[in-house]
């Protein structure tokens, strides 16, 4: 279904996809114990307080790299090593409401900076790249991107965290 600004130009689906799956998200999030949260189903897998950390670092550098594209003529930008970042902020000691709470928040800002994102911006293809090493589904070095597609991805990517995490209450 396509959404409207409020300057009426049609938006792309993955912005109302994003403000959605926050809203559903977040308050089954938020029923569920705070030990479970920290529960990892198996030792080499995170648990639910780690993946929602992990999509805070993915808003948190995402962010920077939607706003940044907006001043410059490539899509590179710096990567970081997920795993580390999840045990150097601890996320498994970290209150959950709280992680829960910044994760929505932060997830409806980054839906208004695509909202306000140009279409001129968003769809120029750019050739340099290096969405072959950042995106979650990735694009050959050699063909031209987009922002709009790094954006689609970024929300793809968060519904996919979304979907390894048991809502059953407990």
């Amino acid at each position: 279904m396509s959404q409207t600004s409020e300057s009426g130009r049609t938006l792309p689906p993955y912005i109302g996809e994003l403000r959605r799956a926050v809203e559903e998200a977040a308050p089954k999030l938020l029923r569920m114990s705070d030990a479970k949260a920290k529960r990892r189903p198996r030792p080499e897998k995170w648990s639910p307080a780690e993946i929602i950390g992990h999509l805070i670092d993915s808003a948190s550098n995402n962010h920077q790299r939607f706003v940044r594209a907006q001043f410059q003529d490539d899509l590179v930008f710096p990567g970081y090593d997920q795993d580390a970042w999840v045990v150097v902020q601890a996320y498994g000691d970290a209150s959950w409401v709280d992680l829960v709470t910044l994760w929505k928040n932060f997830n409806f800002h980054i839906a208004r900076v695509m909202e306000k994102t140009p279409d001129s911006v968003r769809n120029s293809a750019r050739v340099k790249h290096n969405l072959d090493k950042l995106a979650w589904r990735p694009v050959p070095a050699d063909q031209p991107a987009t922002l709009d597609y790094f954006m689609s991805d970024y929300v793809g990517h968060l519904k996919h965290h979304l979907g390894q995490i048991d809502y059953a209450a407990s």
